[in-house]
């Protein structure tokens, strides 16, 4: 398939810049994968289109602040690193802006040198491997002088750290948000298990690729990124026998739904797994446990909105979102969602 099969015109003032006041007030757009019929609702009449019986899995990731600005050390100028994956006790690979002042033996000060990084190799594709060093706790000095590195097309700063995490965020490791889970309040989610509604949760660290833009023509040719995943048995356990029972699998976001899919695809069943997933689902892609998704909108011609193409169908996801932008839905991050079943 070819990359403009998924390009769309979005006017720039539907897409979110900041959190509505109440998490679960967003509109909901549901569409049925097999009829192409949509409807319009808000996001807490959720409830209304699940089944006892049925399933959500979330992705319990959180997001670290993992935006450091500071100054390159008996240099000139201000740097900017974003941390994107650990690769030791104090070894981070980062994306580092500008990239020229950024050499191997490079070193930069945070927060008046309470935090120091040296660049100890560049690695293919510029990103750098850098060395950290401080006193006290990593994280807790990283709580002090990181931002939140929100998506580049949001260009207003963040008040409440708290609303770019999900209210079931347990183990931070993201570059960003599994933007699905926003929506969520504890009250919806108690309302659901009251319904009879199963929860599972999984773990995949979300890395800033997830805003990598395709490059290529022929949507094929495309290389995702690697991201880590992990799923307990226990977890593993609730997902098996919901679908072995007839219930539906409903993946809150496109990390869960990769997860799941990734985990199925390297195992043929669903177990207890972790490791690292590079998978690219696009359409043609033949889904082995994932009935249905929540979703946010999706820039055009991303990898994101490939996936849910996959799931329900082009015609349908374009014919969805061209009637998103015509009622003015709030796009991206902090916009609104979309219930595919």
């Amino acid at each position: 398939m070819k990359l403009r099969d998924f390009y769309y015109d979005l006017p720039e003032e539907l897409i979110a810049q900041e959190p509505i006041t109440e998490r679960d007030m967003s509109r909901l757009l549901v569409l049925d994968k097999s009829t192409g019929e949509i409807e319009h609702c808000n996001f807490r009449d959720i409830l209304e289109y699940l089944n006892e019986g049925d399933c959500l899995v979330m992705n319990n990731t959180r997001v670290i602040p993992a935006r450091l600005i500071g100054i390159r050390k008996n240099g000139m100028g201000s740097m900017e690193l974003l941390l994107l994956n650990r690769r030791g006790k104090d070894i981070w690979e980062v994306m580092v802006r500008p990239g020229k002042r950024a050499k191997t033996g490079a070193v930069f000060l945070f927060g008046d040198g309470e935090l120091e990084g040296e660049v100890i190799e560049v690695l293919e594709g510029g990103n750098r491997l850098v060395r950290f060093n401080y006193d006290g706790i990593f994280e807790e000095v990283l709580d002090r002088l990181g931002k939140v590195p929100l998506p580049p097309y949001i260009k207003k700063e963040l008040a409440d750290r708290e609303r770019y995490q999900t209210v079931y965020s347990r183990y931070e490791g993201s570059a960003a948000a599994p933007t699905a889970g926003l929506h969520f309040t504890k009250e919806l989610l108690r309302q659901l298990l009251d319904s009879g509604v199963r929860t599972a949760y999984l773990t995949l660290h979300v890395g800033l690729g997830t805003f990598r833009p395709v490059k290529v023509s022929n949507i094929e040719e495309h290389k995702m990124h690697s991201e880590y995943y992990e799923l307990n048995a226990r977890n593993a356990e609730i997902i098996y026998s919901t679908k072995s029972s007839g219930g539906r699998i409903i993946c809150v976001g496109t990390t869960s739904t990769r997860t799941l899919e990734s985990i199925m695809q390297k195992n043929g069943s669903l177990k207890e797994d972790k490791g690292w997933t590079d998978i690219f689902i696009y359409p043609g892609f033949k889904f082995k446990i994932a009935d249905g998704i929540i979703t946010n909108f999706h820039l055009p011609e991303s990898t994101l909105l490939m996936l849910v193409s996959a799931l329900a169908g082009r015609d349908n996801i374009m014919k969805a979102y061209k009637e998103a932008v015509k009622e003015r839905y709030r796009f991206f991050s902090f916009g609104d969602a979309m219930l595919i079943i």
